[in-house]
């Protein structure tokens, strides 16, 4: 029997499965979850919660995710909604891919108010690790080593549904190449 994280990531697969035969019989496209905080790092599964043709909210930090479904339930009237879009328990419960009971994203990554710091830093303005660490204010060792996971999970990020881009620098195909300081 399969344990741990290969149990979680067939989880993850399976459900894939199910919205992509969704899709394949009503012509459906089918929408990525993935936001830029857990593409930046590799926080989502291959043919799983990435499996999709296009990725939404791909270039949107994690904590911009919430902002902006705060947002729109504060002014869904305005919006065009009769009632607020967004579930509070969606934008106030604890982080989780919920893959086993009382897994939450903060076992394995930090807190998203210090990820997505990096990861403003490091890809949005491409500074090195020392100067990341000195304008978070964040452990050089933590950058450095979220920096790299950024680095290592670029071949997830290859195989990524098209993520919608809203003007920062990009995190999906093309970063690769683009001259970038690297995780040291």
């Amino acid at each position: 029997a399969m344990e741990g994280l290969a149990d979680e990531n067939l989880q993850s697969r399976l459900r894939g499965i199910q919205l992509m035969a969704g899709s394949n019989a009503s012509g459906a496209l089918v929408l990525t979850t993935g936001n830029r905080s857990e593409y930046a790092v590799g926080y989502a599964t291959l043919y799983g919660d990435m499996c999709g043709a296009l990725a939404p909210i791909g270039d949107v930090l994690k904590t911009d995710v919430w902002s902006m479904a705060r947002w729109a339930n504060a002014n869904h009237a305005r919006a065009g909604f009769t009632r607020p879009p967004v579930p509070e328990a969606s934008i106030s419960k604890v982080p989780s891919a919920e893959l086993r009971p009382d897994q939450s994203d903060q076992d394995t990554l930090p807190p998203y108010e210090e990820l997505d710091a990096i990861v403003r830093e490091w890809v949005g303005h491409e500074r090195s690790v020392d100067d990341v660490a000195a304008r978070t204010g964040l452990g050089r060792d933590a950058v450095a080593r979220w920096a790299r996971a950024l680095d290592l999970a670029e071949f997830k990020r290859a195989q990524a549904a098209v993520i919608l881009s809203k003007g920062e620098r990009a995190l999906g195909r093309g970063r690769a190449e683009a001259q970038r300081p690297r995780a040291g």
